[in-house]
């Protein structure tokens, strides 16, 4: 998964017919305007879109997976493990844990995570045009189970009263629950109505529910990985967005994240030689691996990739559990904690404001030279470099960067004997 860019677009209207705005854009095209009207320009409805959505699916995000971890935390005290599975595996208030495995990146994939990333960003490159219809059927696929795990809070609320919570057997595909099949079926509709419409919204509401899914079930294990997974995607950002131009004649990674794929629809007409009006006149899809926020006028838009808020997002989710972490051993020990100023301020919000300043810092960077911006270029120095610091003076470097959770699973069974 690419990193992507802070983007910002600016012309006349142009929106098509089907509310899309236009992403093909030139970044930074706008109009010498007074400083008055610069400085407006960064609080408008797109840039004050991409702050607000962007930093609520990270917090949402991280405390998901803690309160995944804390509910098979519970499972393990009264001796009923679950181990990790499908959809219908353990009951109802911890099933959405079991929708997939999570995944904890080790030191080696952190190596390899931005190689991976460059090799698939080439293919997407130079054989877009071979692999887009597969790229997009296996992105809406995916997109589907993510926007599903995003609705099965909300849909557990709402069946609670009306329904018990029992599954019901599908036979080989498993057994679920009522609101486990209502949060699919509401998110394959939505799926189908983006498919048929392209509606930027649509888009949108898809990438969001990869985002959260992604930091909800990927864990960076220490601070060490984080550093080198980090590191490593604010190099290939920098190259891709920066260099690429050098040696492609072209913005590679631009180029990848704004290029609309033609819609399977239209695909499978065409192959059936369908009539035209049998699924030819579907738009083409803009896939969401981003989020596209056009301004209230209609006039320009931002776009940021969701590797910026998925990236940023592990560390603040890991962050989370090792503050959480911490307390719980505190509490268990009987220990003050970190006397003093420092020790009221948690590594959640030291981090999560240097994410804000640093996706600030992107957005003037991207308006002074009016050009794509690597994003992770500002928002690595602005969440790691606060939290090394603030490790460092409270004590906790050490531990955080090889086994925090280990460190402190051990000494909380020492305990409990």
């Amino acid at each position: 998964m690419g990193a992507g860019v802070l983007r910002f677009g600016h012309r006349e209207p142009n929106l098509n017919s089907r509310g899309n705005p236009p992403l093909t854009v030139v970044v930074g095209d706008m109009a010498e305007q007074g400083y008055s009207s610069w400085a407006y320009s960064l609080v408008d409805s797109s840039q004050v879109s991409t702050f607000l959505i962007s930093i609520l699916l990270i917090v949402y995000g991280s405390f998901r997976s803690l309160n995944m971890d804390c509910e098979n935390q519970e499972k393990d005290k009264d001796g009923n493990p679950v181990p990790n599975g499908a959809f219908n595996n353990g009951n109802t208030n911890n099933s959405e844990s079991h929708i997939f495995g999570i995944q904890t990146i080790d030191s080696t994939q952190a190596l390899f995570l931005p190689i991976g990333a460059s090799v698939s960003l080439l293919v997407m490159f130079f054989f877009f045009d071979s692999v887009q219809v597969v790229f997009t059927i296996c992105t809406a696929v995916l997109a589907t189970i993510a926007f599903a795990f995003l609705l099965l809070p909300m849909c557990q609320y709402l069946t609670r009263p009306c329904s018990p919570q029992n599954k019901i057997s599908f036979g080989c595909c498993g057994r679920f629950t009522l609101a486990e099949l209502l949060a699919f079926s509401l998110s394959v509709m939505l799926v189908l109505i983006w498919v048929l419409t392209g509606h930027w919204l649509l888009m949108d509401a898809l990438a969001m529910g990869l985002c959260v899914a992604m930091i909800a079930f990927v864990r960076l294990p220490s601070l060490k990985v984080s550093c080198l997974l980090l590191s490593g995607l604010l190099i290939y950002d920098v190259f891709w967005v920066f260099f690429s131009a050098y040696i492609f004649n072209s913005n590679v990674m631009v180029k990848v994240a704004t290029q609309p794929a033609d819609n399977p629809l239209d695909v499978l007409s065409r192959k059936l030689h369908l009539g035209p009006g049998m699924g030819r006149d579907v738009p083409r899809l803009s896939l969401p691996g981003k989020l596209v926020f056009p301004s209230s006028t209609g006039s320009h838009f931002s776009m940021l990739g969701i590797g910026d808020i998925v990236m940023p997002g592990l560390l603040l989710c890991f962050v989370l559990r090792y503050d959480n972490y911490k307390k719980q051993a505190n509490g268990e020990a009987g220990g003050p904690g970190t006397p003093g100023r420092m020790g009221r301020v948690s590594y959640f919000h030291c981090t999560l404001i240097g994410y804000f300043v640093g996706l600030l810092t992107a957005t003037v960077a991207s308006r002074i030279h009016r050009a794509a911006q690597p994003a992770l270029l500002y928002l690595v120095p602005f969440t790691l470099l606060p939290l090394l610091t603030m490790a460092y003076l409270k004590g906790d470097l050490r531990r955080m960067w090889s086994e925090p959770f280990h460190t402190k699973a051990s000494s909380s069974r020492f305990l409990e004997v």
